[in-house]
């Protein structure tokens, strides 16, 4: 049996293709001579993403972090944007960068989504818009928050870079508020090495869109808008076509390690494991467990101990984005305002979760976290 010890567990990893399926595509590239540009396999991989995600609309970007830049600059969003404290950076620094003032309000403990009666406690005349984050691919509260957006006029963007392919009624989560954001970053469930993509409700929204993430050009000659280059190429487009054959695969695979993981862990004094339930709610993308004051190490005593056994968890997400020095001088950085979220990264711990992470390490890690 290969253990963690011989073999470094990682946190998330893509389920990867055999070398040579990968081939053909780039030997279709070389021979097209287009390597970006919205060439044949970016097409390609646009249209069956919609199909597979049950979408209309998407656009696809180099990395996710540009596409939220570009989702906000493309709604012209101003002024101030709640958020959650408990995110990756990105989500904070997509509003700075569009020279926004980011609101932090706290989340609620059971998926640590945005709080909607936090949400619409923090409204002031210069609020435009609300950007949650659907974390770990949990569903926000959508209802409750489109609710408020409507009441308020407020534009309302997803960040969904955890959420691909989650559904909850039969219907994507992507098919809510103005605009939804992806990663397709390595560590994703659906990765294309770097990249991401902007779901849009509309076809002009998407036009738009594809406008600003290729420096405002329209044709060779008309420039409409001061766009960026954010563009995917052709080669990362292909090897999404190539992750999109065994998505549902690897999907299957993470919620077989989901259960094993809750199995095995079942009764252990002070491990909570975050989520569960049903499938068509969850991809799996992450296995979070919360280490509360009763378990008998620290997080960090247990994070390290973890390290030590050679398996690469993390504190996912610590510190909270609203504790880091850019962020934390403003006044609803207050940690007595964000009490749900200032205990969760305190206390969270992201166990590894990848399609070839074989059952005798889920066991193994599990019992090392019991013992």
């Amino acid at each position: 049996m290969t253990t963690p010890e011989q073999d470094k567990t990682y946190v998330t990893r893509p389920l990867l293709p055999p070398l040579e399926e990968f081939i053909p595509y780039l030997e279709q590239i070389w021979a097209s001579k287009r390597l970006t540009n919205n060439g044949p396999f970016h097409r390609q991989l646009e249209q069956a993403l919609c199909e597979y995600l049950g979408v209309e609309h998407i656009s696809l970007f180099v990395n996710g972090t540009l596409a939220l830049v570009t989702a906000l600059q493309s709604l012209r969003i101003t002024g101030e944007v709640i958020t959650t404290p408990y995110s990756f950076v990105a989500t904070a620094h997509a509003l700075v960068w569009n020279g926004i003032k980011p609101v932090f309000v706290d989340v609620v403990p059971d998926t640590l989504n945005l709080d909607p009666d936090r949400i619409e406690a923090a409204i002031t005349p210069h609020t435009t818009a609300i950007l949650p984050v659907h974390c770990y691919g949990r569903p926000c509260d959508m209802v409750r928050i489109q609710e408020i957006a409507d009441n308020y006029g407020l534009k309302l963007i997803y960040d969904a870079a955890h959420a691909f392919g989650v559904r909850q009624d039969g219907q994507s989560v992507l098919r809510h508020g103005d605009l939804s954001v992806l990663s397709f970053h390595a560590t994703k469930v659906f990765n294309t090495f770097e990249g991401g993509a902007i779901v849009s409700q509309d076809a002009k929204t998407k036009r738009h869109i594809d406008h600003l993430k290729n420096f405002g050009f329209v044709d060779e000659v008309t420039v409409v808008a001061s766009g960026i280059n954010g563009k995917m190429s052709e080669i990362n487009a292909a090897f999404g076509m190539l992750q999109l054959k065994g998505i549902d695969e690897a999907i299957q695979r993470r919620r077989d390690i989901d259960a094993r993981y809750r199995q095995r862990l079942a009764g252990a004094a002070g491990i909570d494991c975050l989520g569960g339930g049903p499938d068509d709610v969850t991809n799996s993308s992450y296995f979070p467990i919360m280490v509360r004051p009763e378990f008998p190490l620290s997080r960090d005593a247990l994070y390290a101990k973890l390290q030590d056994n050679g398996i690469y968890a993390r504190r996912y997400f610590f510190p909270l984005i609203s504790d880091l020095p850019m962020y934390r001088g403003l006044p609803s950085a207050n940690g007595a305002n964000l009490p749900v979220a200032k205990r969760a990264a305190e206390q969270v711990i992201c166990l590894p979760i990848y399609p070839d992470l074989a059952p005798e390490q889920v066991d193994f890690i599990a019992d090392l976290i019991r013992r």
